[in-house]
């Protein structure tokens, strides 16, 4: 007697061996028995007739960190069959943090994590912020420790690098991290106060973290044409520390971007990274349009910078025409704005009556630095490239789903949908058996997390039960906040949280520490 019996499904295990019809027994958390089961009775029994049971995926870079709190947020994963959440990415995220530090990455990073609802002031730690996450939601987190807010601890604004004692306090935040259950390390070397740190620095503080065998997450210094000169810097922190590195929503032109994988795992590097199925990507506008001279590690000042009529015009003379229709306004937090959701930047300024340089400082004011879009990547990040980067051995699959906003990226809600609807069953890119692989196990050994992304006997019992004929994201563009269809049931530890389609309430997840 098992307390879930799910029978007559075709079991794809994680492995990447065949399909193969079996039940699967579940008591407690854990996976008890798989194979033919004709006499087993369940207190739950699921029928997976005509249906496929894989291990639960793991989203390797999501920003869920608030947001997992939201029923909105939790269906659209769980109906993409997505069980676990890899949160802390881009260097930027709540813990540790004192008072001052979580103010700033608060708003910040609030078109990217949005504003976590149990955190009141700080200081915060890791296990603090893993608690609150702990059986209170239907899915896994999985926590990064966030270099970024690292880093504002120890040296606040500041532009330069650490003295010895402010290394030391940082390699402290870290160890402490570690010990307290975070999975690694992330930086955003675009981000800020992140984009100050050199490589030096980063290896120190990647040093414990090699030694707990866990890996170094970047959003590197560069993509596209600056591919090379991003990966550069990760192979020379890797070499430097022993770390294992993992490049986070990896883009650009194909041979380029494989050819710099192979050559480091050539060379004995342990590299993976992650990427998603879309041509546009999304983060803050700040990033999108803002150059590094302006002093954006400290908002207030840049806010008035931003006032000033010298600067505005230095930003226009900078700014390129083809900029404005490549962002789309995903996030624009004030009243008075709100009706340029969904537009692109130029339209926007169009209907204001304003250049697009002095409306993207008015709306930068006006939401306090806080508004987010979405933007077109260059054309040198091509459809081809995404196959031939979902094809490779070494990639994991990361929405990088930001939930924010009116009008935001699909991906938060179509991202892994989108991957077995067009990239296994229309495309071909992957056989049933390797999307299992790249979208759950291989994540599983990056993080550690040794008892998930496979359906064995012993394993943790978190499963999805699709449906390969129907499965697809119904999330576009211009509808983005829609869920996917094609994922009938998904156990997290052996529970129900989805059930035809809709959540069941239990709260399950557990925030996972490295074993």
């Amino acid at each position: 007697m098992a307390d879930v019996l799910v029978r007559g499904g075709w079991v794809v295990d994680g492995t990447g061996a065949p399909a193969y019809r079996a039940d699967v027994a579940i008591s407690g958390d854990r996976i008890t028995e798989v194979g033919p089961l004709p006499g087993a009775r369940g207190a739950t029994e699921i029928d997976a007739t005509g249906r496929y049971v894989m291990p639960g995926f793991i989203d390797t870079h999501v920003h869920g960190d608030a947001a997992v709190f939201a029923p909105e947020v939790q269906l659209a994963a769980l109906r993409q069959g997505v069980t676990t959440f890899v949160l802390g990415q881009d260097g930027v995220s709540f813990a540790p943090a004192s008072a001052a530090t979580l103010a700033y990455v608060s708003r910040y990073f609030a078109p990217v994590n949005g504003r976590h609802p149990g955190l009141d002031g700080g200081p915060v730690t890791v296990a603090a912020l893993l608690a609150g996450y702990d059986r209170r939601l239907p899915l896994h987190t999985v926590y990064l420790l966030p270099h970024g807010t690292i880093r504002r601890n120890a040296l606040g604004a500041a532009r330069r690098a650490p003295d010895a004692g402010e290394l030391a306090a940082m390699l402290r935040d870290v160890e402490r991290g570690l010990e307290e259950g975070a999975a690694g390390l992330s930086t955003g070397l675009e981000y800020f106060p992140g984009a100050y740190a050199e490589a030096g620095e980063l290896a120190a503080l990647c040093r414990p973290v090699a030694a707990a065998g866990l890996p170094y997450v970047t959003h590197m210094r560069g993509y596209e044409a600056k591919a090379g000169d991003g990966m550069a810097e990760v192979l020379r922190i890797a070499a430097s520390s022993g770390v294992a590195p993992h490049v986070s929503h990896y883009h650009g032109p194909r041979e380029h971007l494989i050819a710099l994988v192979d050559d480091a795992r050539a060379e004995g590097v342990d590299l993976t990274f992650d990427n998603y199925p879309y041509l546009r990507g999304s983060s803050t506008l700040t990033l999108v349009t803002l150059p590094g001279w302006l002093p954006v590690a400290d908002l207030d000042a840049t806010l008035e910078a931003l006032a000033d009529p010298a600067v505005r015009r230095r930003l226009e003379g900078e700014w390129t025409a083809d900029l404005w229709p490549r962002i789309t306004l995903s996030h624009v937090p004030a009243d008075d704005l709100r009706w340029t959701e969904g537009l692109t930047l130029l339209e926007a300024a169009e209907r204001a009556g304003r250049s697009p340089g002095e409306f993207c400082c008015d709306l930068l004011v006006a939401t306090r630095l806080e508004a987010g879009c979405v933007f077109g990547q260059p054309p040198t990040n091509t459809e081809e490239s995404v196959r031939a980067l979902l094809r490779h051995s070494a990639q994991t699959t990361g929405s990088d789903a930001i939930y924010q906003g009116g009008h935001p990226h699909p991906r938060g809600w179509g991202a892994f949908a989108r991957l077995l609807a067009r990239h296994v069953r229309e495309l071909g890119d992957w056989t049933w058996e390797q999307a299992a692989v790249h979208m759950s196990a291989h994540a599983a050994r990056r993080f550690r997390l040794l008892d998930r992304g496979l359906v064995r006997r012993g394993f943790a019992a978190d499963l999805v039960v699709l449906n390969p004929r129907t499965v697809t994201d119904r999330s576009t563009y211009e509808s983005p906040r829609t869920p996917a269809d094609g994922v009938d049931h998904v156990l997290v530890a052996g529970v129900p949280v989805l059930a035809g389609g809709a959540l069941t309430g239990a709260l399950p997840g557990r925030a996972l520490t490295p074993g």
